[in-house]
């Protein structure tokens, strides 16, 4: 069960010579207030309020911070002394009738400075939950029962409150912050020193956990610990939602507490806005209105070599700072995650493993891993398609350099994203090609199918993609769209809202593009169906068209793996067949499995039956043409 506040289990607030004269104060003061009800009990008289010398500091702090009158601290009192002293809950019963526990009527009329304001729902005793009146009867005879974590605070202990378990969690500050984002902590918790009433804060930009890590760090700078709300697990039903807000307000009073609200939470906003400290908001959605009364800080990712920076101090400490080079950005607390996991220094290759299963768990939920096993070697495709698919290579690799150490990045926050669109028939080579590219920059490489991320439900899109684009930024992972004209397609005139949220969804995905951190690659086969102002966005536009003859003849001499037994394989002849070279693959694979059934090597006949095959899938004949010459091949 998680801690409210920012404790993992129950603490004491002090030392055991500061618990035991705490524990003796509060004794004192409960044994003072028995006198008063025994001596009201005895001759009815009310006595005058005498001094508080005795007072607990947690009785203290508890009156200052909810400004508490001295009758509405006796009436706290009263509730508490039941459950502290046996002796005390045999008081209340001689002098509230046989009734064991403490009520309204019984404070009103023992106790010295008695107001009937003490009991309006909106006095603090009942706004804060310091107190609950049970039961049925009238107001006044309701038994009034101290709220348990209050009753654990008064001891000293600071204990969970249960009603707050499972919807919140304590937020562990990052060990550092890159200097940019260490740079912004410290103007917001200047402006929130001063600020009066505290506005909510909202963090925007970047990815989730840098959002959360920079919330944390502003947090450390005012002193207030910070805890985690799930706006998606918080009470829905509006009591409620009020209800658990009035707690977590509570809680920040007597922890010092701020609070960081993640997700499309703006109701629960709304409720904990009069809270005592700073409340934040991480939102991943820049084009949501900002609330009123509220500051909002747009989080630009750090620069690549802040990021780099971080990871060699992590690596340094664990002697592995060789391997820094060879990271990609990523989250600084996730390198951390990994590296305490393990039980000593880690090797590093193991670094960047240990890296990527934590970016992996992220995204892999929202998108398919392509393993990447294909190199350069296997790639067939046209010279100016591989010499642009290098130079998309050589600016992933390049990027920190020209960025951040030549000052490009410094010039203009724009277009930093590297982005291409491939354009090709289906089984030309573009998804092997950012195989290729994956492969070679050691990075993972996803496949997102746009027409599954694409919602008709308006605004529902631009979440997807969110989710998505938040978990993948500190990955550097590649990520491929496939089938970009299901999102893409030429704009109409603006007839209704949903043609205008089609164009803001093309928009939201091209700037999450064009800042995102790693590559992006969207892929079509119908280029010419694309608004050309949106292709203008893109940095690469890479063709892959049907492979002629010759190409057709090199995909097939590769094809065949190494330990693959061929009798008499003709790539020339095979080239015949008017096919990509994902159908070659299909027509190829078909060809041995036939082969290994009947014990033999592959040949022109196996082949010729793989290729009937894959056209019978296709809805196409297989002319003559195609197998015209084959040796060996039946016709039948």
């Amino acid at each position: 069960m998680n801690a409210p506040l920012n404790i993992a289990r129950i603490e004491t607030l002090g030392d055991s010579q500061w618990l035991a004269r705490n524990q003796a104060a509060l004794a004192a003061a409960i044994a003072r207030l028995r006198e008063r009800l025994t001596g009201f009990a005895a001759d009815g008289v009310v006595p005058s309020d005498g001094d508080a010398e005795t007072e607990s500091p947690t009785l203290a702090r508890l009156c200052e911070a909810f400004g508490l009158s001295a009758f509405e601290r006796d009436v706290l009192l009263l509730a508490a002394g039941r459950e502290l002293s046996g002796e005390f809950a045999a008081t209340l019963a001689e002098v509230n009738g046989g009734r064991a526990y403490a009520t309204f009527g019984l404070a009103l009329a023992a106790l010295p400075g008695a107001h009937w304001s003490a009991l309006s729902p909106g006095a603090p005793l009942r706004a804060w939950r310091l107190v609950e009146a049970i039961g049925d009867a009238g107001l006044t005879q309701r038994e009034l029962r101290i709220d348990e974590p209050i009753l654990h605070w008064l001891t000293g202990v600071a204990a969970p409150d249960e009603r707050l378990a499972g919807f919140i969690a304590p937020v562990r500050a990052a060990a550092r912050l890159a200097p940019s984002h260490d740079a912004l902590a410290t103007r917001i918790a200047r402006a929130v020193r001063t600020a009066a009433p505290l506005p909510t804060i909202e963090l925007v930009g970047a990815d989730h956990e840098t959002r959360v890590a920079l919330a944390a760090g502003v947090a450390g700078l005012l002193g207030r610990p910070l805890v985690r709300i799930a706006a998606a697990s918080a009470p829905m039903a509006p009591h409620e939602r009020h209800e658990f807000a009035v707690r977590m307000k509570r809680a920040s009073v007597l922890m010092g507490t701020s609070m960081l609200v993640c997700g499309d939470g703006r109701e629960l906003l709304d409720s904990l806005a009069d809270a005592p400290g700073p409340v934040f908001a991480a939102l991943s959605d820049t084009a949501a209105p900002a609330r009123a009364a509220a500051w909002r800080f747009v989080v630009e990712p750090a620069p690549e070599a802040e990021q780099r920076t971080l990871v060699d101090a992590a690596l340094a400490a664990t002697e592995n700072a060789p391997c820094a080079a060879a990271l990609a950005p990523r989250m600084v607390d996730q390198l951390a995650r990994a590296l305490r996991a393990a039980s000593g220094p880690l090797p590093g290759e193991a670094v960047l493993d240990a890296c990527r299963r934590e970016t992996r768990a992220q995204l892999e939920p929202l998108a398919r891993r392509i393993e990447s096993r294909a190199g350069w070697d296997d790639l067939v495709v046209p010279a100016e398609t591989r010499r642009l698919l290098r130079t998309i290579a050589s600016h992933v690799r390049q990027r920190a350099k020209v960025y951040d150490e030549w000052g490009f990045a410094a010039k203009s926050a724009r277009g930093l994203g590297i982005s291409a669109l491939f354009d090709g028939a289906s089984g030309t080579g573009k998804t092997m090609a950012a195989e290729v590219l994956a492969g070679d920059l050691d990075v993972d490489l996803y496949h997102i199918d746009l027409a599954s991320v694409v919602s008709k439900y308006i605004g529902e899109t631009e979440k997807n993609l969110a989710r998505l684009f938040d978990a993948a930024e500190g990955s550097g992972a590649i990520l491929l769209f496939d089938e970009a004209d299901a999102l893409f397609g030429k704009r109409s005139e603006v007839r209704d809202s949903h043609d205008r949220y089609a164009n803001i969804e093309v928009s939201y995905l091209l700037q999450r593009m064009e800042s995102y951190r790693g590559l992006a690659i969207l892929t079509t086969n119908l280029k010419s169906a694309l608004d050309t102002a949106f292709v203008r966005r893109i940095r690469f536009i890479v063709q892959f068209p049907f492979p002629d003859a010759a190409n057709r003849a090199e995909i097939w001499r590769r094809v065949f793996p190494a330990g693959t037994p061929l009798s008499a394989i003709e790539p020339e002849r095979l080239a015949q067949l008017n096919v990509a070279g994902g159908h070659i693959r299909n027509i190829a694979l078909a060809a041995a499995f036939l082969a290994a059934e009947r014990d033999e090597a592959v040949a022109m006949q196996h082949v010729l039956e793989g290729a009937r095959l894959e056209y019978g899938k296709l809805e196409r004949p297989l002319a003559d043409a195609e197998t015209r010459g084959w040796a060996g091949a039946r016709r039948s």
